[in-house]
């Protein structure tokens, strides 16, 4: 599983730790994305069903400088769950940075082990409940094989999430790689290779289609290590989404969630009516695969997935016991943004998406808080006057239209 380029993708990691992170700046901010959110983890892989209070293993495959350990072990610390995240990864440099990371929040959940996920089989590790794998698979020489060390140390019931790249948000990145592989040939050292790089960014042709790209910046705004990786990484393939879909069928996965879903839904960016009916014809895979082609800004695809033969049942929202959960941004803060017309605008990479909402919306939305169930909140609107079917047709509009946007969830109970 390695050769000469496994090789120079391991002394890259160690020259440019990816990304690249100052441990000086956990005082300011926690970086939050997917996969590996806690409340998306809950949700998406264990389908808001299984307990809080249980022990929850997690592995970050991959870990690089710290990003999603740091984030998960974080959650985990603050709603005082009972877990561990342990952080592999090839990259001494980037342990380095992610375990200062670790100490200038405090962290004591972090297991750190320098090794490869390749190694996994066999290794002792785990089994782990949740394992995640950010940016990883499409750098080894065959990706199958590393998704097949990931499940050897998944436990049963557990999940993963992913993300790969995808081609068409990442247009122009490799005729600029095939550039420099003619200026900066791989015998150079890395600091000679990144120097020619960045001559070649600032003289860009303002006809190549990397300048024209607005759907990535890492090469921009990620330091030398975003530069490096973007332009001059050694093994870098893309997946559409047919080609990551049967990459998961064969391992025995299935998608649980395109993170968000309403990005590979074409009726959300398709208005004609003979289209429409058209696409919905089409097997979830191919519906997901026309939305990506038709878009074209999806520079990476980030799914959850579970093994084919465990899949879990949507979660019910309409249970009186069910607590509704926001992602992130506070349901009342959503409320204020909703426009006189009832919709709420998203952007997606330059795409503008209007999400419905019924006129109910509103009200429902300010008395989300992660504490208050379904049933209560029915209750107080119907102390104001709202007739109990009002309140449900307009509580699963509110509900589905927020989690095709991946912005409201189900809690796990305790």
């Amino acid at each position: 599983m390695t050769d000469d380029t496994d090789g120079r993708l391991a002394a890259q990691y160690e020259a440019y730790p990816y990304p690249q992170r100052d441990p000086r700046d956990e005082a300011k901010r926690l970086i939050i994305g997917s996969p590996g959110l806690l409340t998306e983890i809950d949700y998406w892989v264990f389908g808001a069903a299984r307990p809080r209070s249980r022990p929850f293993r997690a592995l970050m495959a991959g870990g690089g400088t710290g990003d999603g350990t740091i984030m998960l072990a974080q959650h985990l610390f603050r709603a005082g769950r009972p877990g561990s995240v342990t952080w592999l990864d090839r990259s001494a440099a980037a342990r380095r940075i992610a375990e200062a990371r670790a100490a200038a929040r405090g962290l004591t959940n972090i297991v750190w082990e320098n090794r490869s996920l390749l190694d996994l089989p066999g290794s002792g590790l785990g089994p782990f409940d949740y394992i995640d794998c950010c940016g990883v698979l499409h750098h080894l020489p065959d990706p199958a094989a590393g998704l097949r060390a990931l499940l050897s140390v998944l436990a049963p019931g557990g999940g993963l999430g992913l993300m790969v790249y995808a081609p068409h948000g990442r247009t122009g990145v490799y005729m600029v790689q095939d550039a420099l592989r003619l200026l900066a040939p791989a015998t150079e050292p890395p600091a000679a290779r990144l120097e020619t790089a960045r001559r070649v960014m600032r003289h860009l042709p303002e006809t190549a289609w990397l300048r024209k790209n607005g759907f990535l910046d890492d090469h921009l705004n990620g330091g030398d290590a975003g530069l490096y990786d973007v332009v001059l990484n050694p093994r870098d393939r893309s997946f559409t989404v047919p080609e990551l879909a049967a990459m998961l069928a064969s391992a025995g996965l299935a998608v649980t969630c395109w993170v968000e879903p309403l990005r590979y839904d074409p009726s959300a960016w398709v208005t004609d009516p003979k289209l429409r009916a058209k696409a919905a014809a089409l097997d979830p895979v191919a519906r997901a695969a026309l939305a990506e082609a038709l878009c074209g800004n999806i520079s990476a695809h980030i799914v959850y997935c579970r093994r084919a033969d465990e899949l879990l049942p949507r979660p019910d929202p309409m249970r009186a016991d069910a607590v509704p959960l926001p992602r992130e941004m506070p349901m009342d803060v959503l409320a204020q943004n909703i426009a006189p017309d009832g919709t709420f605008a998203m952007w997606f990479d330059g795409l503008r998406a209007q999400i419905p909402l019924p006129p109910l919306a509103p009200a429902i939305l300010r008395l989300i808080d992660g504490k208050r169930s379904v049933g209560e909140i029915a209750a107080t609107l119907a102390a104001r006057g709202t007739q109990q079917a009002t309140f449900e047709r307009a509580w699963r509009t509110t509900y589905d239209a927020l989690e095709r946007v991946n912005r409201l969830f189900l809690a796990s109970p305790a």
